[in-house]
C-alpha cells in the first residue's frame, strides 16, 4: 500500500499539497491509487463522525447530497448526468448517516450499475489514521458477490466510532 502513499511535493496545486501537508500535520496519511476512468462511485465507509467530512474534504474525497426520503428519480438522473459528463465521479457514504444503522442503502449499488461505471472504496480509518481510495471494482449485477468483494476491501477499517458503523449489508428489498 505504500506504493499509493501521497507526497505533498507530487501534487499539482499548492491548495493539495497544503491540505495533504496538514493532514499530516495531524498525523493523518492519504493513500491513494489513479481511479480507473473518467467517471464513477465512491463509496466512504465507514462514516461514524462529524470529523469525516473535514477529513475528507482534505483527502479531496468531496460528496453530494442525495434526497434519501422521497422516490425522485435521483438515480437515473445521476447515471445518466454521469454518461454525459467528460469526469465525474460521485462521493457517497453508503451508511447515510453518521449514526448507527443496521445495513447499507442500495443507491450506490444502482447509480454505478446504471450508469455501468466502476466503484472506487474510500475509506477514512482512524485506527491507522490513514484516508485511502486504492480499490476499484468493476460491478458484476451479482449483488451478493459484489457485496462479499466490498466486505473484503473494508475489513479491518475503523471509524471514530466504532460502534456506530453499520455492517456491510444492503437494506432488504421491500
Amino acid at each position: 500500500m505504500s506504493d499509493h502513499l501521497l507526497y505533498p511535493e507530487k501534487l499539482p496545486r499548492r491548495s493539495q499539497r497544503w491540505a495533504l501537508r496538514l493532514l499530516a500535520i495531524i498525523g493523518w496519511q492519504v493513500h491513494f491509487a489513479p481511479l480507473p476512468g473518467p467517471r464513477g462511485v465512491i463509496i466512504v465507509y465507514p462514516h461514524t463522525s462529524n470529523w469525516d467530512f473535514p477529513i475528507g474534504v482534505m483527502a479531496k474525497l468531496g460528496g453530494e447530497p442525495i434526497e434519501r426520503h422521497a422516490s425522485t428519480g435521483a438515480i437515473e438522473r445521476i447515471a445518466q448526468h454521469m454518461r454525459d459528463a467528460d469526469w465525474f465521479w460521485l462521493a457517497l457514504a453508503p451508511e447515510g448517516t453518521r449514526n448507527y444503522r443496521a445495513n447499507w442503502r442500495t443507491g450506490f449499488y444502482h447509480i454505478a450499475m446504471a450508469a455501468k461505471v466502476p466503484l472506487a472504496i474510500a475509506y477514512i480509518d482512524y485506527a491507522t489514521r490513514v484516508v485511502g481510495v486504492v480499490d476499484h471494482l468493476d460491478l458484476s449485477g451479482d449483488i451478493d458477490g459484489d457485496m462479499e468483494r466490498i466486505r473484503t476491501a473494508y475489513a479491518g477499517r475503523q471509524g471514530l466510532r466504532p460502534d456506530m458503523a453499520a455492517p456491510i449489508t444492503l437494506t432488504p428489498p421491500k
